[in-house]
């Protein structure tokens, strides 16, 4: 295989995993062995992405909510002084990450935008002939290499 075909069976196998694809059957669809797929998936963040696409930023705002609450709880039964004092400085920490997610566009806002582009592209692709599948492979890869980028610094976005 020449690089060029690697580097299109890699893109494609990412974008089959972020769909919700099994890595034994992107393996078997893509005709690449499990251990290029296991390769690519570690060194390529794919386990992350995946899950960065799959929370949204106000779930992730509740499950912060939730966590702030069940330590108010714990620390009002305890009733320990100790405890009681660590936990402005722990509301604190938690408050302004939510502030932060509030405020700040970050890799999952990108890649819900990029996952509803795709779907849009992809309708728009049945009826105008423009709109071609190395088009849109294109795109994936540029939208791809974009978010890798941001996954290693996430502030710059």
């Amino acid at each position: 295989m020449t690089k060029a075909e690697i580097e299109r069976k890699k893109s494609l196998a990412r974008s089959l995993y972020l769909s919700g694809s099994d890595i034994s059957q992107i393996a078997e669809q893509i005709e690449v062995s499990r251990a290029s797929l296991s390769k690519w998936y570690q060194e390529g963040g794919w386990k992350e992405a995946r899950a960065a696409k799959n929370i949204t930023r106000p779930e992730l705002v509740n499950k912060l909510l939730l966590a702030i609450d069940n330590l108010i709880d714990t620390v009002n039964k305890t009733g320990d002084p100790e405890a009681i004092g660590s936990l402005a400085d722990k509301l604190s920490k938690l408050s302004a990450t939510i502030e932060k997610l509030d405020k700040k566009a970050n890799v999952v806002d990108a890649i819900e935008v990029f996952m509803a582009f795709n779907r849009w592209i992809q309708d728009q692709a049945s009826y105008d002939p423009e709109i071609t599948p190395e088009l849109i492979k294109a795109i994936n890869k540029y939208q791809n290499k974009f978010l890798m980028e941001k996954m290693a610094s996430p502030s710059s976005l």
